[in-house]
Parts: structure tokens; C-alpha cells; sequence
């Protein structure tokens, strides 16, 4: 009973010694310059481009879309938080299309969502077109 003791006691210490070595050789790394790390490098060492710097970014597929604000791309025509300019938010129930806050449910050009518009005879009710 005692022996097997002995040699669990000894694995648990063997496996914390594993461990704290394991940790502490990634913590330890030193940087590459005498200075640190560069504030405009990322964490990958590549340089961070931001689009107020080089608005071409936003152009990028898979961008969140062509405009620019603080430092984040955008699209002004859908973008609630920066409908049609920056930092113009849309109020709660509204959404934005093509750059006006509307509200989705009494919209006749927007009803139910963008660019849903009802026919010349019908109206938006509850968002959806000729409702009653």
C-alpha cells in the first residue's frame, strides 16, 4: 500500500514538473529588438494595416465593407451603427437601408427589409406588404 503511494506521489510531481517547464519556456521567449515589439506589427509580425491610413483596404473581399470608420471598415448603406456617416446610429426597431434609418414595419420602399417594395396599391403593415 505504501509503495503504490510512493509512485503516485512520484508521477503527480513528475507530470507538475512537465508542466511548469512547459509553460515556462514559451513565457521566457525573448523579443527580437532591443526595443520590444513594434506597435504597428501585429501579433503575427506582420504590419496591421488599418483603412484610415490605406483606405484601400476596405476594398478587400471578404472586407466588411468600402468606407471607413474609426479605423474599421464599414458599409454605410446597411451598417446600423454608421447609417450613411459615421456614427450615425440608427434608433431601436430601425434598420439601415441605403443609408436612412428606417423602420422595416411601415416602410413602403423598405417593408420587412431592404429594398422590399410594396406595389403602388398596397401598404406596409407589420412589414409585410398589403397586410389587411
Amino acid at each position: 500500500m505504501m509503495k503504490s503511494f510512493k509512485t503516485l506521489f512520484l508521477v503527480a510531481m513528475l507530470m507538475a514538473l512537465a508542466t511548469t517547464l512547459s509553460a515556462t519556456s514559451s513565457e521566457t521567449e525573448e523579443p527580437k529588438s532591443v526595443r520590444g515589439r513594434s506597435r504597428f506589427l501585429s501579433q503575427n509580425g506582420r504590419v496591421a494595416l488599418t483603412c484610415d491610413k490605406n483606405p484601400k483596404i476596405c476594398l478587400i473581399k471578404g472586407s466588411a465593407g468600402p468606407d471607413c470608420c474609426t479605423k474599421k471598415c464599414v458599409n454605410f448603406s446597411t451598417d446600423r451603427l454608421n447609417c450613411g456617416r459615421c456614427g450615425k446610429k440608427c434608433s431601436f426597431g430601425k434598420i439601415c437601408c441605403e443609408g436612412k434609418c428606417v423602420n422595416p414595419k411601415t416602410n413602403e420602399k423598405h417593408c420587412g427589409k431592404c429594398g422590399n417594395k410594396c406595389n403602388a396599391k398596397g401598404s406596409c403593415v407589420y412589414g409585410m406588404c398589403s397586410y389587411a
